[in-house]
């Protein structure tokens, strides 16, 4: 019998991948069991899914630094999860693992993230203070688990789910692949950050610190390709996903770095104030109006509870959408007396 182009891949995977990779073929497979495709692995499969869904597109207009930008180069949440997956199959391909399990994992552990970044974050954890509080990860996974396709979710497998909710946290991932996503997220979005904050006038390059030039260069390809080299080496000589320890703390200091200068810089965050109006005010205008919540959410809320299904409409919102409903609850429409 002629082999079908899944099982070509699969028998491929076998032989070329290893010890460590997780094969699609030995997947722990879906919560609802489904026929294989003929053509895609399990993997594969999972990454049409996602990138097909509704919560991918919306990351076009999610914040990820920088609220409102002026200007079209500025990241978005999505760039961010494109230049994360690219990272993540660069390595993976690397220590020769899976390349479509990093690739599933890293375009959907932000599915679940806010509107205006981490500020809309902060924002839905307070409100959400007695519901256990609000964590993206933790979100990326209900989406795909409970949100999409009409509250069916994407029956994605176990090793992507995993991947996803684990790509922060405490709680570590599953599968290498996983591990490789965790840390080439936080390579993508520091070395990114970095240059947002260039083009935004709130860094130059002289005012990364000496000891993360010598350690990764100023340029920003130069970075992020002196970390991925860094972690292939470190982890082909160790058998599990890390950065040197001299890479890693420099990795740290680096972070400091722009926690001081760009994550908590006055004039970066300076309309983060607005945003958690914006959030509570929204939040609190559909909590106490459910019947104005979408249908989808209205059965979320007979089964999950109201403030639960609020928290998942608030947290799909793009920038822009939340901003225009905030100004439908509360901004008066214009008039003029004929």
């Amino acid at each position: 019998m002629l082999s079908c182009p899944r099982e070509e891949r699969q028998a491929l995977e076998r032989e070329t991948l290893s010890q460590f990779a997780s094969l699609a073929e030995t997947s722990k497979g879906r919560v609802k069991d489904e026929p294989e495709c003929e053509i895609r692995t399990c993997y594969q499969r999972d990454i049409d899914r996602i990138i097909h869904s509704k919560p991918f597109r919306r990351l076009k207009h999610k914040t990820q630094v920088f609220l409102q930008p002026e200007g079209d180069h500025y990241r978005t949440r999505i760039t961010h999860t494109l230049e994360v997956a690219r990272i993540g199959r660069t390595i993976a391909r690397a220590l020769r693992l899976n390349e479509d399990l990093t690739e599933a994992i890293a375009l959907g552990h932000d599915l679940g993230h806010t509107p205006f970044g981490h500020a809309g974050e902060r924002a839905l954890n307070d409100v959400m203070s007695d519901e256990g509080g609000f964590k993206h990860n933790e979100q990326s996974l209900r989406v795909v688990e409970r949100l999409e396709k009409e509250n069916a979710g994407l029956n994605l497998t176990y090793e992507v789910r995993n991947g996803i909710v684990c790509h922060t946290g405490k709680e570590q991932p599953a599968t290498h692949e996983g591990a490789v996503v965790r840390i080439a997220d936080r390579i993508a979005y520091i070395n990114h950050d970095v240059d947002d904050a260039i083009r935004a006038g709130i860094l130059s390059e002289p005012d990364i610190p000496e000891e993360i030039a010598l350690a990764f260069g100023r340029a920003y390809s130069v970075r992020i390709n002196t970390l991925i080299l860094d972690m292939i080496r470190e982890s082909e000589k160790n058998g599990a996903i890390s950065l040197s320890p001299q890479a890693a703390a420099a990795f740290d200091a680096f972070y400091d770095f722009m926690f001081k200068s760009v994550y908590s810089n006055a004039r970066a965050k300076s309309e983060e104030r607005k945003v958690f109006g914006i959030i509570d005010g929204i939040f609190r205008h559909y909590a106490e109006n459910p019947g104005e919540l979408p249908e989808d959410y209205r059965r979320i809320a007979s089964e999950d509870g109201l403030k639960r299904a609020v928290c998942d409409y608030v947290s799909g919102m793009t920038d822009k959408y939340a901003i225009y409903i905030y100004g439908e609850i509360y901004i008066p429409d214009s008039w003029e007396v004929k």
